[in-house]
């Protein structure tokens, strides 16, 4: 479905029962949504998750502007349009979930309407920007490591990088030049889970996050590097069912 807000066309896929807790899914980097599709099947039997295409990126499609106007790629913005999401499904409050590039939006979005917010699980967290070739050897050595104990990990979605509108995308991620994360994080007093791999440089920015947070846990992803959603999955997705065991989630 599409949900029209500030002038762009957002593609949202919601799934699971209507009665379950809202968990609200933010994607990585340059990725759609589909960059979920192996762990939402998952989640279905605790959670009705939703996914939003971020603004120009996906299938959703940016307001109409002129080439060199970037306004619209802002972190306030994605959090608004997160926002027209939950109103449009009449969803009140949510959880969230979110990977890497992600975890940006995700944590504007909880600091901005705290109030629409239960809980929130950011992983690969980080206030400062990325050292991408960091970021791509600790998945690379987390690789190695992994196929050295036999541990055989899925091939990544189908589709994850499909874009509508691929010269948008990289606009869209520049987002993250444009906000200083270290100014609002402070305001996140929900229960908070920071899941960072080991082996990913953005843990450094991470533990900094949860010794600033007193309702923040950091769980280590061991040997995982920068995608732990992506490069083991099951690992991130119990670390993320025991955080919510442990807040009494239904």
């Amino acid at each position: 479905m599409f949900v029209d807000n500030e002038g762009a066309r957002l593609w949202v896929e919601v799934d699971g029962a209507e009665e379950l807790p809202a968990l609200l899914l933010w994607p990585n980097g340059s990725a759609a949504l589909r960059v979920w599709d192996h762990m939402v099947p998952k989640l279905n039997h605790r959670f009705r998750t939703i996914r939003v295409d971020i603004r120009g990126v996906g299938q959703s499609v940016p307001a109409p502007t002129a080439e060199d106007d970037d306004g619209q790629f802002h972190f306030d913005v994605y959090a608004r349009d997160a926002c027209a999401v939950l109103d449009a499904l009449g969803v009140d409050a949510c959880h969230v979930w979110s990977q890497s590039w992600g975890s940006r939006p995700a944590i504007v979005f909880c600091a901005r309407h705290a109030n629409r917010v239960t809980s929130a699980a950011l992983y690969a967290a980080n206030l400062d920007l990325p050292d991408v070739p960091k970021q791509r050897e600790g998945s690379r050595l987390a690789a190695e490591r992994q196929q050295a104990a036999g541990i055989v990990v899925p091939p990544p979605p189908d589709r994850m990088r499909e874009h509508a509108n691929p010269d948008t995308v990289p606009r869209a991620m520049q987002a993250l030049t444009r906000f200083d994360l270290a100014s609002v994080v402070d305001q996140l007093t929900m229960p908070v889970l920071i899941g960072t791999g080991s082996l990913d440089p953005n843990l450094v920015s991470s533990r900094a996050i949860a010794d600033r947070l007193p309702s923040a846990t950091l769980s280590v992803l061991e040997d995982v590097g920068h995608n732990g959603i992506l490069e083991r999955p099951e690992v991130a997705l119990e670390r993320f069912l025991n955080f919510h065991d442990g807040i009494g989630t239904p």
